[in-house]
């Protein structure tokens, strides 16, 4: 049975500038960081499709990325592996103090999840001053390396603790109407020249990020994870079609050189499969 050092010895190995792997040698903490955020998704993946064998590998997967940079970090001479454990370990005792007792042996008292996640972010605005980080915003710390979406929800979740929100879905559906309107208005508006058609352009982009940024207010607060739902719904689009390609092939045919009308006949007909059989009336007592 392998452990974490065997881990960090390949990793090691890997690196070694003599008798490593050419690709992991070249390699830097930006060319490593995309993989990283793949990791991470295929991990999301897993879990959504319940597929717990691979999520055993995904995150093995993950974990090699963490030491992938530690390796780094210690060529560099900024922080080894242990470093990244410790760190971590004291970050999850110092945010917990209602699990972990302090000095005194006490522990303080946390009625709830809502209040655990408020006391969090309590925590790290306190950290951000402790080192000496001059943004006193609300929405300090809101990592811009984010995804766009996460990054909106991190920012709307952020000004609703100072009451800034709606609180339920209705309104934001109002709003987004108003902003769906926004963008049919830019889109049917002319553009007689270069310097009007890239206002316009500029325009388009301004008003669908409204419309997507209201959507992610709208997951929030009818509370869904936007996310998943955007998986949920990349994965029934993927399902279909490619339903419609095998259906398209059962007829002879393929989607390519087929009307839009013949197209959207076979959607539908892939929509039709997927709908639950309707209920079969009771027989007569």
């Amino acid at each position: 049975m392998h452990k974490i050092d065997d881990l960090l010895h390949i990793m090691a190995r890997l690196r070694d500038p003599q008798h490593g792997c050419p690709w992991d040698v070249e390699q830097t903490f930006a060319t490593i960081a995309p993989y990283t955020i793949e990791e991470a998704y295929e991990v999301a993946d897993a879990i959504d499709r319940g597929d717990h064998a691979d999520l055993r590998d995904e995150l093995g997967d993950l974990l090699l990325q963490v030491v992938f940079h530690a390796r780094m970090g210690e060529e560099a001479g900024e922080f080894s592996f242990a470093d990244v454990v410790e760190s971590i370990c004291a970050k999850m005792i110092r945010r917990h103090p209602h699990v972990f007792p302090d000095e005194s042996g006490e522990l303080q008292k946390v009625e709830n999840a809502a209040a655990q996640t408020a006391a969090w972010e309590e925590h790290k605005r306190r950290e951000r001053e402790g080192n000496g980080a001059a943004d006193t915003s609300v929405l300090a710390g809101v990592a811009r390396g984010l995804p766009e979406w996460q990054r909106a929800l991190k920012l709307q979740k952020r000004a609703s603790r100072v009451g800034f929100d709606w609180h339920e879905p209705g309104p934001v559906l109002d709003k987004l109407h108003e902003e769906l309107e926004e963008v049919r208005h830019e889109l049917a508006a002319s553009a007689p020249d270069t310097a009007t058609l890239q206002a316009k352009e500029a325009r388009i982009l301004d008003e669908i990020g409204d419309v997507l940024f209201v959507c992610v207010n709208l997951a929030r607060l009818a509370k869904v994870d936007y996310s998943q739902a955007l998986r949920a719904a990349n994965a029934k689009f993927e399902r279909r079609f490619r339903r419609m390609e095998s259906l398209a092939a059962a007829d002879g045919g393929q989607l390519d050189g087929m009307t839009l009308e013949q197209q959207d006949a076979l959607w539908e007909r892939a929509k039709a499969e997927e709908k639950p059989p309707s209920p079969q009336p009771s027989p007569p007592a």
